[in-house]
């Protein structure tokens, strides 16, 4: 049986986290960690595959692409087969719950976009998209310690996630609602208003007030949202000029958001919600107010990962350092080892 599947499509730090928990609110939808079931799934061989795996992988494809030549109905049988390994997952899931809807919030996913159309071509799709720029800074703030070149060099993700995104926005052959993070948390009533209609559910007011649901931060908090959202008990804008604040005293970070910016296609910063023309007004303003970012308060995090990014740079330049660290992976293999 096909389980009703709900997918939030968007790039880490877009907000999606803050959606998610709204929408598992409802009476209806059974939210939960990002479970990254179809991501595999999608680089097996078929659809794509792998840059490097412990088999021979472009071997794999191949023969796996001549097997499914040889099914009845081809590559639909192969997408049927994709569909039923999910539902079983997603059901047995959903089946611990009284609840109707199953979703899944995955970032991933919107780097797979083209297949999951194929596997699930019947679920709901609600594309929530961010400020270009404020989504990278929230990236290296949250990952990187404010390294922004470390970031990018790590994981391009506007590179990657805008093009992919605004893709699928423009497609009209699965159905699906894009809303824009700022719009959401400007006027949440009416944008999840819209939301649940897409979704065929009753708009429950009461799910906008996401943090007085008593469930703890660290029951919530997941791999892709390391400093939670339990802060707020509802949507609020305190976020959404906060990257302006930070670029507009340092110009060597404004420098690089710009070159950065000038790789993306403009048709699809259009697409999504920011057209070139007025991507930069926020930093314009913020610049004519002489309004300057407060400094980050030290938390564990923080000094976690300030120590994380020093201690992978010092490992990835070799030396001493490297070597004390492979061997003490060898000791760790061999202890391990059943």
């Amino acid at each position: 049986m096909s389980v009703q599947m709900l997918f939030v499509i968007g790039s880490p730090r877009s907000g999606s986290t803050m959606l998610e928990r709204m929408l598992e609110s409802h009476s209806q939808i059974l939210g939960g960690p990002e479970p990254h079931i179809i991501t595999p799934l999608a680089h097996l061989g078929v659809w794509d595959k792998v840059d490097k795996a412990p088999y021979d992988h472009i071997l794999s494809a191949e023969s796996q692409k001549l097997f499914v030549e040889r099914l009845p109905n081809k590559h639909q049988d192969y997408w049927d087969a994709c569909r039923a390994y999910c539902d079983v997952l997603y059901g047995r899931y959903l089946a611990t719950s009284d609840k109707a809807i199953c979703l899944d919030k995955t970032p991933a996913y919107a780097l797979v976009l083209p297949f999951m159309m194929k596997v699930f071509p019947d679920a709901k799709y609600v594309v929530l998209t961010r400020h270009p720029v404020a989504t990278f800074s929230s990236y290296v703030n949250s990952f990187f310690d404010g390294d922004y070149e470390l970031a990018q060099n790590f994981n391009p993700i506007l590179n990657r996630y805008v093009p992919a995104i605004a893709a699928f926005i423009r497609q009209d052959d699965v159905p699906h609602i894009h809303v824009r993070y700022e719009d959401l948390v400007k006027d949440p009533e009416t944008w999840m208003g819209r939301i649940y209609d897409h979704i065929g559910v009753p708009f429950e007011k009461e799910t906008i007030n996401y943090g007085c649901q008593g469930d703890s931060q660290e029951a919530r908090k997941g791999l892709g949202d390391p400093i939670g959202v339990d802060q707020h008990s509802r949507p609020t804008t305190s976020s959404v000029a906060k990257w302006a604040k930070e670029l507009v005293g340092d110009p060597a970070k404004t420098q690089f958001m710009q070159r950065i910016v000038s790789e993306l296609d403009p048709n699809d910063l259009e697409t999504i919600g920011y057209p070139i023309e007025e991507l930069w007004q926020p930093l314009e303003v913020a610049a004519g107010k002489r309004v300057a970012a407060k400094k980050p308060k030290l938390t564990r995090y923080r000094l976690q990962r300030k120590l994380i990014v020093k201690l992978r740079a010092r490992a990835q330049k070799g030396g001493l350092f490297q070597k004390i660290l492979r061997k003490l992976q060898l000791t760790c293999d061999v202890l391990l080892r059943e």
